[in-house]
């Protein structure tokens, strides 16, 4: 369904992105934030998901800024080597290709943001830095920059099963956010069969069908919202 296309970065560098175009008239556009293993498979169908819900979707190739066409596996080298790359990448250079991204898809409309794992916390930090509704799934890095202002709604899905964002962390989110949450531009919720990576359904290891169901229903409604000509 969709296409590779180069993204100009605020830098002189250019990166890849895999693009969709809204199956019928775009509701708005979104740019999603891969975790560390690249614009791999699951990212494509991800983008082509949305696409076909509606949103005009891109997915930057954060990577190519350190080495271009990384597609990673989930294995434990993949892992380790993934965490090297974003490291690589850095929080701020990753905000400012999300902002690229944003742009060259500006046509469809309000663009938001939905990223997974390190993707999550990128999508955060879209809100704070970049003023983009943002749905973060299981930032395990968002407790960092939870003292920044938000200046766009978001919505955060965790899994408390997940080893690495204990519930303490998303009690932190709750209470960092609690007037945001009570003007209901802050949304959070857990899934209590779920884990880490639970949207992740090409990983029977990680996917939770059930939690995967609902936290796509409830993504899908957010960004009904907020990217409306409406909400605009």
């Amino acid at each position: 369904m969709g296409e590779y296309i180069q993204v100009n970065t605020a830098g002189t560098q250019c990166i890849g992105a895999y693009m969709a175009k809204a199956q019928g008239r775009a509701r708005g556009g979104l740019v999603v934030v891969q975790e560390i293993f690249g614009v791999n498979a699951w990212v494509r169908s991800a983008v082509d998901r949305f696409a076909a819900a509606g949103y005009t979707t891109i997915a930057p190739a954060f990577f190519d800024h350190v080495e271009t066409s990384v597609e990673l596996d989930y294995t434990s080298a993949s892992s380790t080597r993934g965490k090297a790359l974003v490291g690589e990448v850095g929080f701020d250079r990753a905000v400012a290709d999300v902002a690229a991204a944003a742009q060259s898809s500006a046509s469809a409309g309000r663009i938001g943001v939905v990223g997974y794992c390190w993707g999550g916390t990128i999508a955060l930090l879209s809100s704070i830095r970049l003023g983009m509704p943002a749905v973060s799934y299981y930032g395990a890095r968002n407790v960092q920059f939870l003292d920044e202002a938000l200046e766009a709604p978001v919505q955060f899905h965790f899994g408390e099963q997940d080893g690495s964002i204990p519930a303490a962390a998303v009690q932190r989110h709750r209470e960092a956010y609690a007037n945001d949450v009570l003007a209901g531009r802050v949304e959070i919720y857990t899934y209590a069969d779920a884990g880490h990576a639970f949207d992740r359904d090409v990983d029977p290891s990680h996917y939770s069908p059930a939690a995967a169901k609902v936290a796509r229903e409830r993504t899908l409604a957010f960004f009904s919202r907020h990217l409306s000509p409406a909400s605009a």
